[in-house]
């Protein structure tokens, strides 16, 4: 133990004594581990928001929306999800609760709005009264509207803040009344504020009751609608899931080797496609890592040579004073370790002040999160580097012989 501390001691003696040569000898696991870690910490605090809003859809929530190949789509064939296949999943599938279409009223899915001289454009949305317990979100101000309110197809709607502040609405908006596209609706209530995601807001658009929106759009379109759900078991989601397909596979009339023309994704699916993204782009920031530390541990190895030969005097008194192989090797591999370890704790700190600089200059990023894993695999490379890189110039000051080393000059 008394030799490991006193190897310790020498080697951070050694780097303070030639403290410039160290930092250029340690600039390449610098350079290294700050590239890493800013990378991780903005793509994982984008990563950390994005899942917490996928998981306020809930882990037993399913979407099911149309899916078209690009092929058919080039074709001008476009499948679609009508009021018929709402029903059948309503009546047919037992287990589900709180079941909503979603009706985007514009094919750009940003329609006009008005309000006095203002105008605004937003998305507008025909949902059902189960929108807000599939989705977990609720009114601030006001109510939500109600199962009545969609069956008579009312003028009535609740927006997002974001519309009261591009339109100049009141402080006092229930009961409101502003134009969404040619018709006149009255706000009876306002959805608490969700913030920024990415510069773009999540609190600008219109929810109308999904009769509303038909009504607003004309029975003469085609409507294509998503479709959002609650399975009361989560045991019995897949179940639920197969259900679906074979019902809506045998409604549309889709034959045997088809592919379906639609999708049924649950939360986790749409968390774990977005994580694969996430993933591929954190493996190329650890690829790029590796090639830096390998450029900086060569260098440390040509620097630690070096220092092998200036010290090659000293090498000889400390062992015809009785030092052994094995300390002459271990003082200078904790030395080249030192060197790495200190390199990965100034690259983190230097990595996650920079993350944390772009994602608050970026409009609406959300902040940086460097996770522990990261902080731990960056200390891991530097540690391997070190040991690897400095094995050899450890080596070749520990086969000195002491009587040439002390004739050195």
């Amino acid at each position: 133990m008394f030799m490991l501390l006193e190897s310790i001691r020498s080697a951070l003696e050694s780097i303070r004594a030639h403290g410039f040569r160290s930092l250029l000898t340690s600039l390449g696991i610098i350079i290294g581990v700050t590239s890493v870690i800013a990378v991780v910490s903005i793509v994982q605090g984008l990563s950390y928001t994005i899942n917490a809003q996928f998981a306020g859809l809930g882990g037993n929530s399913l979407t099911v929306r149309s899916y078209t190949p690009f092929k058919k789509q080039l074709q001008g064939r476009f499948a679609k999800l009508r009021d018929s296949d709402l029903q059948l999943i309503s009546q047919r599938i037992d287990g589900i609760s709180h079941i909503t279409p979603i009706l985007y009223t514009q094919s750009g899915r940003r329609g006009a709005i008005s309000y006095r001289s203002q105008t605004s454009f937003s998305q507008v949305i025909g949902i059902g009264p189960s929108y807000l317990e599939v989705n977990g979100v609720y009114p601030e101000q006001g109510r939500f509207f109600t199962a009545d309110d969609d069956a008579r197809r009312r003028l009535v709607c609740a927006v997002g803040v974001d519309v009261l502040d591009n339109l100049e609405i009141p402080d006092d908006p229930i009961g409101t009344f502003f134009r969404v596209g040619n018709e006149w609706c009255k706000i009876i209530g306002v959805i608490e504020k969700r913030g920024e995601l990415l510069g773009f807001s999540q609190d600008d658009y219109v929810l109308l009751p999904y009769g509303t929106a038909k009504r607003i759009m004309g029975a003469s379109r085609g409507l294509d609608i998503q479709i959002q759900l609650l399975v009361d078991d989560m045991n019995r989601q897949d179940e639920v899931k197969d259900r679906i397909r074979r019902i809506l596979r045998k409604a549309h009339g889709l034959k045997s080797g088809e592919p379906d023309d639609f999708k049924v994704q649950t939360a986790e699916q749409l968390t774990e496609s977005f994580n694969k993204v996430i993933d591929t782009i954190t493996a190329v920031s650890i690829g790029i890592v590796g090639i830096s530390l390998l450029v900086g541990g060569i260098g440390i190895m040509n620097i630690m040579l070096v220092s092998v030969t200036e010290r090659t005097r000293e090498i000889g008194i400390l062992k015809a004073l009785g030092a052994t192989r094995q300390d002459i090797l271990l003082q200078f591999l904790i030395e080249a370790l030192a060197l790495t370890m200190i390199g990965g704790l100034v690259g983190v700190a230097i990595g996650y002040g920079l993350g944390a600089l772009v994602a608050a200059m970026l409009p609406g990023f959300p902040p940086a999160h460097v996770p522990l894993w990261a902080v731990m695999l960056s200390f891991g490379f530097c540690g391997a580097v070190g040991v690897i890189f400095g094995i050899v110039p450890a080596a070749k000051a520990a086969q000195l012989n002491p009587i040439d080393a002390l004739r050195y000059e």
